[in-house]
């Protein structure tokens, strides 16, 4: 059943690659990805010269990112043509066309695994996959992750979203945070988590998911970054769509 399931999700995948990669790693959404997500999850941590795995890293939206930083980076994902358009797009680095449940890379190998948007994508083998982590980094290494969350009221809207919506494959849901930390203790020490995501996260971020045209972003992500930052400090778990986490390796 496993491999059916992964089977599914990487031709799933492969059929929404362009318009995935459109949508997601454009101007706009970098932008947002930049100030939002990239630098309050890695701010404060030292990348250069660090091994950083990109995990289910599509054609590599975090990578620029961790390569200014400094840090030696290999993307891992389940799909080939994210797979051959990561290799494309950064040939210096290393893509491994494979499974985060089972990697088959060396025990310890890595300073920092990096998972934006993935681990969702693998229920119900998420605490498999958080495993297979773990076991790959080094100790003291450091997990960061960011994904859509479980028990907040966006997440009620997002999973009826989920069951209508063809452009999501089966076996995609929110993620429990709380859940994950209690259920990897002995792997993991939680460092910092923040909940977020408001208008730009929705009609910025998730433009593919709402059907907006490409073009528009440009105009309207400026107005909406602002209204994002201004209403983030007062949102919580309650009210945020989104949590970013930065775990460290026991």
């Amino acid at each position: 059943m496993q491999k059916t399931n992964e089977r599914e999700q990487s031709a799933h995948y492969d059929r929404i690659q362009d318009a995935y990669e459109a949508h997601y790693d454009d101007e706009s959404s970098q932008r947002y990805r930049r100030r939002f997500l990239y630098e309050p999850l890695f701010s404060g941590i030292d990348l250069a010269g660090k091994r950083v795995l990109e995990a289910m890293s599509g054609s590599g939206q975090v990578t620029g990112f961790l390569r200014e930083r400094g840090a030696e980076v290999t993307a891992l994902d389940i799909s080939s043509r994210a797979v051959a358009s990561f290799r494309e797009r950064w040939p210096e680095c290393t893509a491994v066309e494979g499974s985060i449940l089972e990697t088959g890379m060396p025990s310890a190998s890595f300073d920092c695994v990096v998972v934006l948007g993935g681990l969702h994508h693998v229920h119900p083998h998420v605490d498999r996959a958080v495993s297979e982590i773990a076991r790959i980094l080094k100790p003291g290494g450091y997990f960061c992750f960011g994904e859509p969350h479980a028990g907040s009221l966006p997440d009620i809207v997002r999973r009826a979203w989920y069951r209508r919506d063809s452009l999501f494959a089966e076996g995609e849901a929110a993620i429990d945070v709380a859940a994950l930390e209690r259920a990897h203790a002995s792997e993991f020490e939680p460092l910092w988590k923040r909940f977020m995501g408001n208008a730009a996260y929705i009609l910025v971020l998730n433009s593919m998911v709402l059907r907006l045209p490409l073009a528009a972003k440009r105009f309207y992500a400026p107005v909406l970054s602002g209204i994002e930052a201004a209403v983030q400090p007062l949102q919580g778990k309650a009210l945020s769509c989104f949590a970013l986490c930065r775990w460290r390796r026991r």
